[in-house]
Formats: C-alpha cells, sequence, structure tokens
C-alpha cells in the first residue's frame, strides 16, 4: 500500500496545534485562551491554547501557515517542538517569527545535522530566553549565529551533540547564565576555557558525562575565566556509560521536564563537570580559585575512591573554603572546622615537599594538632553460662544485642522449644541479696543490664494458665 504525500511530507505545525488542542481533545482550563479560527483558514472552529505548547513527537516537518500561526499563536510564551522531524531552519524560523512573545524553545531530537542556520534567519530569535538544542548535531557556526542574535538568550541546552571541541565565536554573549553541554567527548581544560570567553556571565556550566582532564590555568586566569561561576559540580567523573540512565530527566519529554527537573537538581547558579577525568588534588585546589564559588558536587570521581565517604567530604571541604554546598548537603560552621583538622592531621606526617598548600594556610589557623586517640567502638562480648534444667553451657553473648535476640539465639542454640521461654539474670556477686532478674523486655539490650562475664542465665519454659477465660 502505497504512503499518501502527506505522510511523505510530514505533518505542519498547524495541522497538529489544530488537532490536539481542539475542543474535543483538549479541556478548557487556567491559562488557557480560546481561539477562533481566522477567516479563511483551513482551521475549522476554534481551539483552546495555552501559554505553553507542548507539540513533542508529533511528525513535524513544515511549519504551515504563517498566518495561522500568527493568528493562534500571538500569546504563547513557551513551545516544546522536540522529537519531530524538522530539519530545515527556515521552518523553524517561520514558526518562530509569528511567535511575537516567544521564550522557551525546545528543538532536541530533530535532525539538525549539517543544516546551517543563516545569520539573516537568526534575528527571529532574538526573544528566545532558554533554547534547548539537545542531540540535534547542531552545528557550532549555527549555535553562534544564535547567541548572537538572541540578546535575551539565558540558558542553552546543547547535550548529545557529539562536540569534542569548541569552536570560538568572536562576538560573546553576555546575557547567558546557563549552558548545558553534557554527554559529549570534550576532554581538554583549553576547550573549557573557550566557554568561559564566550560566556563572560555564565552562573551555571554543564559539563556533565565528558572527560575533562584537569583545571589546568593559574589562579589569576581562573578568577578572570569565570567570575560570576557559583557551584561546580564533578559527579562521576571517569565512570562514562555507568551513570547515562541517572540523567535521563535530561532529556526533555515535555516543556517544562527537562527545564524544571534541572532547576530543580542544580539550582540556579551550577557548573556542573560530571564524568570528567580530574584525577589530582591541585585541580580540586583550583576550583577554590572560582571567585564566587559556593557549590560544589564531587561524587564518584577516581580520585576520590580510595577514601571513605566520610573522608572525602572533609578533604573536599578543607580545599575549598566559600563553599557553604556540599554533593547537596548544607555546611555548617562546626562541620568545616571538623574537615579543617582532620586535613590538618590527614597530612601532617608527609614530607615537606608533599604538604599542599592549604596546609599551611589551616595550620597558621589551628597550630599543629595531636594525633586522634584511637578508641575501640567495636561490640563487647562476654562470656556467660546458660542452664536449662540441669543442663549448663558457656555462651558467648554480644551486649548490643536485645533480650528478643537472645531467645532466638538460645532457642537456636540449644534446641529449646519454640512455644515460649523465659529469662532469668543472676550476678555473681550479688545473686545471693538480689536474687535472680527476669529479663522481660525484649526489645531491652542486653548491656543494660550490667551483665559481666562469669554471670548466669537461666531458661524456665512458660507455663499456661491452669485456667482459661471461660471457667471464670
Amino acid at each position: 500500500m502505497e504512503s499518501s504525500s502527506d505522510e511523505e511530507e510530514g505533518c505542519t505545525f498547524i495541522q497538529v496545534l489544530s488537532e490536539k488542542y481542539n475542543p474535543e481533545n483538549f479541556p478548557y482550563g487556567q491559562g488557557v485562551v480560546v481561539m477562533p479560527s481566522p477567516p479563511g483558514s483551513p482551521v475549522k472552529g476554534r481551539l483552546f491554547l495555552p501559554n505553553m505548547l507542548v507539540l513533542s513527537d508529533a511528525g513535524i516537518r513544515k511549519a504551515g501557515d504563517r498566518s495561522d500561526i500568527a493568528a493562534f499563536c500571538a500569546h504563547v510564551l513557551e513551545l516544546d517542538l522536540s522529537h519531530n522531524q524538522l530539519n530545515d531552519w527556515a521552518e523553524i524560523s517561520t514558526i518562530v517569527s509569528n511567535i511575537p512573545h516567544l521564550e522557551f524553545l525546545n528543538l532536541s531530537m530533530n535532525p539538525l545535522s549539517g543544516v546551517e542556520l543563516e545569520p539573516s534567519m537568526a534575528e527571529v530569535f532574538s526573544r528566545v530566553r532558554q533554547l534547548v538544542l539537545i542531540n540535534t548535531q547542531v552545528s557550532w557556526d549555527t549555535v553562534h549565529a544564535l547567541t548572537q542574535q538572541a540578546q535575551e538568550l539565558e540558558e542553552l541546552f546543547l547535550c548529545l551533540n557529539g562536540y569534542n571541541t569548541v569552536s570560538e565565536s568572536q562576538t560573546s554573549c553576555p546575557s547567558l547564565r546557563l549552558l548545558q553541554i553534557t554527554d559529549n567527548q570534550l576532554k581538554e581544560w583549553a576547550e573549557v576555557r573557550k566557554l568561559g570567553q564566550m560566556y563572560p556571565s555564565l552562573k551555571t556550566l554543564i559539563l556533565a558525562n565528558n572527560s575533562v582532564d584537569s583545571v589546568s590555568d593559574t589562579r589569576e586566569t581562573l578568577e578572570q575565566l569565570f567570575p560570576n561561576l557559583r557551584t561546580i559540580n564533578l559527579n562521576n567523573s571517569g565512570l562514562r556509560g555507568v551513570m547515562k540512565a541517572a540523567h535521563i530527566f535530561i532529556y526533555p519529554c515535555s516543556i517544562f521536564s527537562a527545564w524544571c527537573e534541572l532547576k530543580t537538581f542544580c539550582g540556579p547558579k551550577t557548573l556542573i563537570l560530571c564524568y570528567s577525568g580530574l584525577s589530582k588534588w591541585e585541580d580540586i585546589e583550583r576550583l577554590a580559585f572560582f571567585p564566587k564559588l559556593e557549590d560544589v558536587k564531587a561524587k564518584g570521581i577516581p580520585l576520590l575512591q580510595p577514601y571513605t565517604t566520610h573522608e572525602r567530604r572533609c578533604l573536599l571541604l578543607a580545599q575549598l573554603p566559600s563553599v557553604v554546598l556540599l554533593n547537596g548537603s548544607a555546611v555548617s560552621d562546626g562541620e568545616r572546622e571538623d574537615a579543617e583538622r582532620l586535613f590538618i592531621r590527614y597530612y601532617q606526617d608527609c614530607p615537606e615537599q608533599e604538604l599542599p598548600e592549604r596546609y599551611h594556610i589551616l595550620v597558621s589557623k589551628y597550630g599543629q594538632l595531636a594525633p586522634l586517640v584511637e578508641v575501640d567502638l567495636s561490640p563487647r562480648s562476654i562470656m556467660v553460662d546458660i542452664r536449662w534444667g540441669d543442663r549448663v553451657e558457656a555462651v558467648s553473648l554480644r551486649l548490643e544485642q536485645t533480650v528478643g535476640d537472645l531467645k532466638k539465639h538460645l532457642r537456636a542454640l540449644l534446641q529449646l522449644p519454640t512455644n515460649g521461654i523465659r529469662l532469668f539474670y543472676s550476678d555473681r556477686e550479688m545473686c545471693s541479696v538480689l536474687g535472680p532478674e527476669e529479663l522481660k523486655c525484649s526489645s531491652r539490650a542486653l548491656h543494660s543490664y550490667r551483665i559481666r562475664d562469669g554471670d548466669e542465665i537461666e531458661v524456665v519454659p512458660k507455663v499456661k494458665s491452669r485456667y482459661s477465660s471461660s471457667d471464670l
């Protein structure tokens, strides 16, 4: 059976819009504007249109009649066109140019590889504030054309586009606050440096699932490179291919999913370098050179693997004096002091030439610290005599276990009946005065009875009452 020409050419924006938002398919509600069809329009009747349109995965390839777009979309602020078949910037520009108040545009998963945007067409994107181009394979020339014309652009998403380098632009984009460029193949810090030069006002730079090998600039360069940077995330560097599913929320299935969840996950001012290849403490030290850094995420990087969770947090925190959030948790003054003291003790036996600069700064603050006394907090065990009738056995008890745990242990160990037992504890020194004490409370810990080596616990079977309630 032959496909129709409409199926081969794909749907138009107007066709999908009129089908989804007609009164039969889309209910009227808060924020919805009732738009009557303009005279002569092939769209009959009226449409219930919110100011946030979701037209993803609908086979859209062309724009359709521009007058219909202008008539129906004059109030639209946000538009999701992800997972469609748009492969011509002229069609995309026709749509955008007829939505005068558009602020958010999602073009993710449209086949834009090898399709260049003419600078003259880029002017229609001047009002867009958030632009999502995930897995579009869009070229850097097209990115530069967009950022040069979009004077109000604040957030740009360039994930999964196969970039292994960053192409420089002669014109910066000072309005950009957030750049997400995850799941690419960036390795050299020199490429990250280009991003700082092109987007000098960045507060959030997300490089997740790249393999940036180091932070190799000097203090003076880093202070100037990202002067407004608030947060850096180095999670899971070096684990490419293992954690991709954990970041599926970044792919915007609807107009809000990527943006809202990203804001929730990262906060408003974030630099993320997930899956990078950082392997030296000097790279962590250099992060402190970003003058406004206040939030760091650093889980799973190879550098930290040999340490315990507590050691990782302390060693990171001690080297990042301005950080107030570490791995999503607030840092208290007490925690910072404990971390800095641990840092001193961690390095104090190292040769002088191996001591980091931060060590000397902290020693001048706290002085030389004595090593901590090691305290054995492992659970104590004692030997007691367990008496069951004429049978006596020496049994090792862990004092942190409860009375209930002991009863279960004794039933299995001594093969006692399962119909219930009672336990009576006798202090070997005070039994003649106090007599045995029944261990009644199943949830009470044994150590609270002050049981000692050599004491005795007698096991007695429970005796049912001779009288039932029916006899009374």
